[in-house]
């Protein structure tokens, strides 16, 4: 329904990570290639595909032909070489140039349209934007181009691709973007010191860490916290708290047995490095 809110996916105010990149008309065709490495990196980080589609020239734009043409021979070509399957979409760019669709499948294989790449040739006109092209040469030799803009977005609204996430994920975030990336868990209230003691240094080194104070039974405690999705349970009890190490377990009921502190910070390193 028009206006109408739904939450995350149609908000009041949303934040996009557009940019503007401009450059010289030669140049197309490399900053889109580059752009196109960094929408996979980015996507494939999250574990999601995509499909990409051309959309040329409408019926109604604004305009040299001959700029056009070119601009969409770039960006099929840019496609070409960036060795993944695109399709043409044609008459369904913007009046203004042609773009780049990509739309994001989710777990259910549903469609949602998040980046894009657009060729702005207007702005720079109406701007009045100019660049000297004569690299090196005097002032009297100078030669006057004029740029053109390409409009980019990877996300697109970054409320609108978070709920695209938290469905995708089914609520089972990474553990490098995780909220709940760690729980400690007591055996007794007699090991709650030691559990507040490793807290503390997770987080220190930047961790979400919290600990599971209550009275309710280990067990209990363990799988209530693998059903809310912490990446990693970790289990302290007396055996732990005389080698100076912790039981770990995994949101999947995976028992990993003890580690020390400097082992458990290795791994979590590991896991934000390689983006797990």
């Amino acid at each position: 329904l028009s206006g109408a809110l739904s939450g995350l996916t149609r908000v009041r105010r949303f934040q996009q990570d557009d940019a503007h990149i401009f450059c010289r008309p030669d140049d197309v065709q490399k900053e889109i290639e580059d752009m196109l490495q960094f929408i996979d990196f980015v996507y494939g980080k999250f574990g999601l595909t995509y499909e990409m589609f051309l959309s040329t020239r409408p019926q109604k734009y604004i305009g040299d032909v001959a700029v056009w043409d070119e601009a969409e021979r770039q960006l099929s070509a840019a496609l070409d070489n960036n060795g993944k399957k695109w399709t043409l979409n044609p008459e369904d760019g913007a009046f203004y140039g042609p773009k780049i669709d990509i739309n994001v499948l989710d777990a259910l294989g549903r469609k949602h349209q998040c980046a894009t790449i657009q060729l702005d040739f207007q702005l720079p006109i109406r701007f009045g934007l100019k660049y000297n092209a004569s690299a090196g040469a005097d002032e009297a030799g100078e030669k006057e181009e004029r740029p053109i803009i390409i409009h980019r977005a990877i996300l697109g609204s970054v409320e609108r691709f978070t709920a695209i996430l938290i469905e995708h994920l089914a609520g089972k975030w990474p553990f490098w973007i995780s909220p709940r990336q760690v729980a400690i868990v007591p055996v007794s209230q007699d090991h709650v010191p030691y559990a507040l003691e490793v807290k503390e240094v997770l987080m220190q080194d930047g961790y979400y860490v919290d600990v599971d104070t209550s009275s309710k039974t280990l067990n209990r405690k363990i799988r209530e916290n693998q059903l809310a999705q912490y990446n990693y349970i970790l289990v302290v009890g007396k055996d732990e708290i005389e080698n100076k190490t912790v039981n770990v377990r995994t949101r999947d009921n995976q028992v990993h047995g003890s580690k020390t502190i400097p082992q458990i910070l290795e791994e979590f390193q590991s896991n934000m490095v390689n983006f797990l």
